[in-house]
């Protein structure tokens, strides 16, 4: 007896020559566009159509952004389901001549399940005011973690009893290539609107850096770019590489110095439940308030001046555009060699020119980790409002005791005076 059937060979003899080609997908370029590009090269055409879906895309994005942090978390939302999508059919249509029984409806499942905990954990940090008026959501939050436990073992439960004689070991490729997918997409996702309640120009600087490095190199490639990068992808080259880099750290010093001078940027994005919406408005912290640097003795010479006036911010954006533009794109070199193992050219056809949505966000996912890890290395501090809301939560003898700890923990550094007893 085998694990895998006969007829297909044992999955660990195969190589990358005996997975299945995926039909390329259909060209969705609008007639319209197709017309007006007719006269040019495949080249120059590519190249027209990329620049006009990446200026619609753009200014979609502004409008998004114009519309606020929730119209954000949605768009963030969508884009993860849409990767997950794209990743998974990949999946579905490499193995489906194994008529694998459960796999995409496990795997939606499991998203399911995912996204419960993570947005339940989110609800649970940042809406606990407004949790604590309504007790069905009490009960909820309360025993949150054990109900998304069960959630996903009920999903194992099934994918246990869906296993079929002869494809084992194929099922539990497929059970990896699910988690690994949820690992990339939701978990990635779940940090990039973390980043967002810290304020929108956490959300913003790199996620607009990314999109700066990925146009410039792509320009700088197309005119100048005559040395190959890499090999997984040949169309990538050195000057494209070296010019986005410098364009980029320029980008994100700019972006930082405009975006630090707006309340509605810096502020992080908090509940109030007085007016039932988010927030944006706050006393910006000494990251955001101008600073008077001394400048090295050959740029005096050149300026003829002594200090220069940054945001703190631009300094650290500095850090955020270097990571986006070099280590950023190993995300991009990542995904190329995915695509090649598999035989496909784009994740799918979504964005005329593009490819799929997973085709434009496959460096943002890496960005996104590197933002919360130094965030939380180099930024944050313990947030008053939010230790608050979670004081609130508490039971009057817990907060008696806390305020009694507190008021002891006070006059012992001697900010308050003891009370006399009469």
């Amino acid at each position: 007896e085998t694990d895998i059937d006969d007829r297909y060979g044992d999955l660990d003899s195969r190589t990358d020559s005996d997975i299945p080609d995926i039909p390329p997908s259909s060209d969705r370029t609008p007639e319209i566009l197709k017309k007006a590009l007719s006269g040019l090269s495949s080249r120059w055409k590519n190249w027209w159509i990329r620049g006009i879906l990446t200026l619609t895309m753009i200014s979609l994005f502004f409008l998004i952004i114009y519309m606020g942090s929730f119209m954000l978390m949605l768009l963030v939302l969508s884009i993860q389901v849409k990767c997950f999508h794209e990743i998974i059919t990949i999946g579905y249509r490499v193995y489906r001549s194994y008529d694998l029984p459960w796999f995409r409806t496990l795997s939606w499942y499991f998203l399911l399940c995912v996204n419960y905990f993570f947005y339940g954990e989110t609800v649970a940090d940042y809406f606990a005011t407004f949790v604590q008026r309504e007790e069905q959501l009490q009960f909820l939050i309360r025993y949150h973690r054990f109900i998304s436990f069960a959630l996903y073992l009920a999903g194992f439960c099934m994918f246990v009893l869906s296993l079929v004689k002869k494809h084992y070991r194929l099922q539990f490729y497929m059970f990896a290539w699910t988690h690994v997918t949820l690992l990339i997409t939701v978990t990635q996702s779940h940090l990039v609107i973390q980043n967002l309640f810290e304020g929108m120009i956490w959300f913003l600087v790199p996620i607009s850096s990314v999109i700066c490095n990925d146009i410039t190199a792509y320009l700088f490639g197309f005119f100048f770019g005559r040395t190959p990068l890499i090999k997984l992808s040949p169309k990538k080259t050195w000057e494209g590489f070296i010019g986005g880099f410098f364009s980029t750290v320029v980008f994100g010093f700019t972006a930082a110095y405009v975006l630090s001078k707006y309340q509605y940027f810096v502020c992080p994005v908090e509940y109030r439940s007085d007016v039932n919406s988010f927030v944006t408005e706050c006393e910006p912290s000494e990251l955001f308030q101008l600073q008077s640097y001394p400048l090295p003795p050959f740029l005096k010479a050149v300026l003829r001046r002594e200090t220069v006036s940054l945001y703190p911010f631009q300094i650290h954006s500095i850090a955020l555009s270097t990571f986006a533009s070099l280590i950023g794109p190993f995300g991009g070199f990542f995904a190329s060699g995915f695509k090649r193992a598999f035989k496909i050219k784009d994740f799918a056809n979504t964005i005329p020119g593009h490819g799929g949505i997973m085709d434009r966000f496959d460096c943002q996912y890496l960005m996104a980790t590197f933002v919360h890890v130094y965030i939380t290395s180099f930024i944050r501090g313990p947030n008053p409002s939010k230790v608050l809301q979670q004081l609130l939560v508490l039971q009057p003898e817990q907060q008696l005791n806390i305020y009694k700890t507190l008021k002891t923990h006070l006059i012992e550094k001697g900010i308050l005076q003891p009370t006399l007893k009469v």
